[in-house]
């Protein structure tokens, strides 16, 4: 097959995502290394706030990991007093998992670091602009079977959330 001959749209589409989604990725990092998290730190804490109590295992299923590298995840917040873990009643074997209110304040923070980052990383478009391509790309990952709010590089790349 000559690649020469695709259409640029066709061709180039999918690298950009490719760059761009590394780039952004790379540039969050950065932004975020100060407060002493990861990426894999943030994608965690978003989603036990967005499901709180939620088992370990539940969070290992959600993440598509072993539940042994959340216990790890969940530990490393747990030093910083950024999650809680609780015994279910219902099962003893079992360990929900919680934000504290340092972690609260913390993804308030992460919050603040990541509209800074999606402005700088948009700047070159209208708020219009930047709406539709929300939309476009949400409808992209949608019907790619995404996880709203799992970063799959980041699960694939080391294991961790």
């Amino acid at each position: 097959m000559n690649y020469t001959r695709w259409p640029i749209v066709v061709r180039m589409t999918a690298f950009l995502l490719a760059q761009l989604g590394a780039h952004a990725a790379d540039r969050f990092a950065e932004r975020i290394a100060p407060l002493d998290l990861a990426p894999r730190h943030v994608g965690l804490l978003r989603w036990i706030a967005a499901h709180p109590g939620a088992s370990q295992r539940e969070i290992a299923a959600a993440f598509g990991v072993q539940p042994s590298r959340v216990v790890v995840l969940v530990d490393e917040l747990e030093r910083r007093d950024l999650v809680q873990r609780h015994q279910d009643p219902g099962d003893r074997r079992s360990r929900s998992v919680r934000l504290t209110e340092r972690g609260e304040r913390m993804l308030a923070e992460v919050g603040r670091v990541f509209l800074a980052h999606q402005a700088d990383l948009l700047a070159a478009l209208t708020e219009e602009e930047s709406a539709v391509l929300g939309e476009l790309l949400g409808k992209v990952a949608a019907a790619r079977g995404l996880t709203d709010g799992v970063h799959p590089g980041h699960a694939a790349a080391d294991s961790g959330a």
